[in-house]
């Protein structure tokens, strides 16, 4: 299980942090202001993790660039990929996760059956997580904004989900966890995974 992280107040080394990614790059979007982050968390139930609240409030509402590949989404935003016919997003119920699933590997004994897999998979997509963007292939990035994962980033594809950060107990995305974290992981130019 990851450790809780501080996600109630924005560190001023994180903000700091978050200004300079955006500042190097003349494609970000300006900054939503606190009316529209306000008025998304009482939309949706959620008060938004920090530094990301902070953020898209104070620094910028996406980015072009990314990341992800496709770019970091605006706040109120999904991938044009990600399906019209898709269910609805439910950011106030929990994410269901707490470690790594990797669905795709699993064997015949330990396969769910096709209705509860799908209803279990459906709650990772679309439960407790705001879309950040995506690398494509049906690769996603989320925030996850409620629960006990609250802060931390997750890839969700097709084969699986898994989170960003050493906290994670396979480590197969190592980096600092959280927003900054994996925004400055990417600012570095660094692979999401150790091997590519």
């Amino acid at each position: 299980m990851m450790s809780g992280m501080h996600t109630e107040t924005c560190d001023p080394a994180e903000l700091s942090r978050l200004r300079a990614i955006f500042a190097s790059h003349p494609d970000a979007s300006p900054p939503a202001g606190w009316d529209a982050v306000r008025s998304f968390e009482v939309e949706h139930g959620v008060v938004l993790p920090e530094p990301y609240r902070t953020c898209v409030a104070e620094v910028g509402d996406g980015l072009r660039a990314g990341p992800p590949y496709y770019g970091l989404l605006p706040l109120a935003e999904v991938p044009s990929d990600w399906g019209a016919d898709r269910p609805q997003r439910l950011l106030a119920e929990p994410f269901p996760l707490e470690k790594a699933w990797l669905w795709e590997v699993e064997d015949d004994e330990t396969a769910l059956p096709v209705e509860e897999f799908e209803a279990r998979t459906d709650r990772v997509f679309d439960h407790g997580s705001l879309l950040l963007g995506t690398d494509g292939c049906g690769m996603y990035w989320h925030l996850i904004v409620t629960g006990p994962q609250r802060g931390h980033v997750w890839q969700i594809a097709g084969e699986g989900a898994m989170p960003f950060g050493p906290e994670s107990p396979d480590a197969v995305m190592p980096g600092t966890s959280g927003f900054t974290g994996w925004a400055s992981h990417w600012a570095e130019g660094r692979s999401w995974f150790p091997d590519a």
